[in-house]
C-alpha cells in the first residue's frame, strides 16, 4: 500500500523506481496510463532536474524506454502477485508488524529495479556539466522554498490538519467514504505518529548537498564507470535509511512504526463494503499488470 507520508536518486534513483513499481498512483487504470506516457512523464521529470542538452536527449530517452520495456517485462508478473497477496489478506484484521513485512516486500522490489536502473544513471551523472549542477542546486532550493510555504507554516494543530487530509486523501482512494467515527479514529491514529517537519527538511537537505557532493565529484574526477555506479548505490541506500537516521533515530523509527499503526487501523476499521472497495481497486491493478505484462 502506498506510504501516505510523504532529487537526481532517492530521488532520481527510488522515486524513478518507485514510480515504476506503484504505477504512478495516479487513479484507476494509473498503471496503464503510467505506461503509456512512463516515458514521457520521466523524461519530463528529469529534465527539470538536470536541463538535458541536445547530445544527451537521444540517449536518455533511449535509456527510460530500454528500462520501462524491462520494467514491464519482468517485473509486472510479480508485481501482480505481490498485489494479489495484499488482496487475500483485506478480509482479516491487521497488525502493525504485517504492514511493515509488506513495506519490506515492496523494498526488495525496489531495490532490483534501482539496481537495473543503475548503470543508465551512473552514464547521465557522468555526463553532467558543471551549469546542469548548477541547475539541480537552483531546483533543490526551489522544491525547499515550496515545501516549507507548505509543511513548516501555522501551528502543530495545522501541521496535524494537513497531514491528516493527506491521509484521508489516499485512505478514500483505497477504501472509499469513511463515517465521522472512523474518521475520527483515523485522525487520533495520524496525530500519534511524530511530527517534526524541520527534521524532515533538514534530511531533505542533507540528501541533496550529498548529491550535488558526488555529483562534482564525479565530474571534477572522471572516475571508471564501476567507481561510479558503486557511489551511486552507497547514496541510493544511504537515502533510504536516511542521511540523518544517526541524529534522529527515534523520530524515523517512531514514524514508520507510527505509519504501521495508522494503515492498520485504518484497514480494521474498514466495514466489509469498504474492504471490497480496496479489494476491487486492487483488482484492478493487478489485472493491468498482468496485461501490460502480456504485450
Amino acid at each position: 500500500m502506498q506510504n501516505l507520508n510523504t532529487p537526481v536518486f532517492r530521488g532520481h534513483l527510488a522515486r524513478l523506481c518507485l514510480l515504476l513499481l506503484l504505477g504512478l498512483l495516479a487513479g484507476c487504470s494509473a498503471l496503464r496510463f503510467g505506461y503509456a506516457n512512463g516515458d514521457t512523464f520521466l523524461y519530463w521529470w528529469l529534465d527539470g532536474y538536470v536541463d538535458f542538452t541536445d547530445a544527451q536527449k537521444p540517449w536518455v530517452k533511449r535509456d527510460i524506454d530500454q528500462l520501462l520495456a524491462w520494467h514491464r517485462k519482468t517485473q509486472l508478473p510479480d508485481y501482480a502477485r505481490l498485489l494479489a497477496g495484499v488482496q487475500q489478506k483485506l478480509a482479516s484484521q491487521a497488525s502493525a508488524d504485517e504492514v511493515l513485512a509488506e513495506y519490506a516486500q515492496i523494498r526488495k522490489r525496489a531495490d532490483v529495479a534501482i539496481e537495473r536502473a543503475l548503470p543508465h544513471l551512473t552514464e547521465l551523472a557522468l555526463s553532467l556539466e558543471p551549469e546542469q549542477i548548477a541547475h539541480l542546486e537552483r531546483k533543490f532550493a526551489s522544491n525547499n522554498d515550496s515545501y516549507r510555504k507548505e509543511y513548516l507554516r501555522g501551528s502543530v494543530e495545522d501541521r496535524q490538519r494537513l497531514r491528516f487530509k493527506k491521509v484521508m486523501k489516499q485512505a478514500e482512494y483505497w477504501f472509499g467514504n469513511f463515517s465521522d467515527e472512523q474518521e475520527a479514529r483515523i485522525r487520533a491514529a495520524s496525530d500519534a505518529r511524530p511530527l517534526d517537519n524541520e527534521i524532515w527538511l533538514a534530511e531533505r537537505q542533507r540528501r541533496q548537498q550529498e548529491m550535488l557532493k558526488m555529483l562534482k565529484k564525479l565530474r571534477a574526477e572522471q572516475p571508471s564507470r564501476e567507481a561510479a555506479q558503486a557511489m551511486l548505490r552507497d547514496y541510493a541506500q544511504a537515502s533510504f535509511d536516511n542521511f540523518t537516521y544517526a541524529e534522529h533515530r527515534q523520530f524515523f523509527d517512531g514514524t514508520r512504526q507510527g505509519m504501521a499503526e495508522m494503515i492498520a487501523t485504518i484497514i480494521n476499521i474498514a466495514t466489509p463494503q469498504q474492504r471490497e472497495h480496496a479489494s476491487q481497486r486492487l483488482q484492478k491493478w493487478i489485472d493491468d499488470s498482468r496485461a501490460l505484462a502480456a504485450r
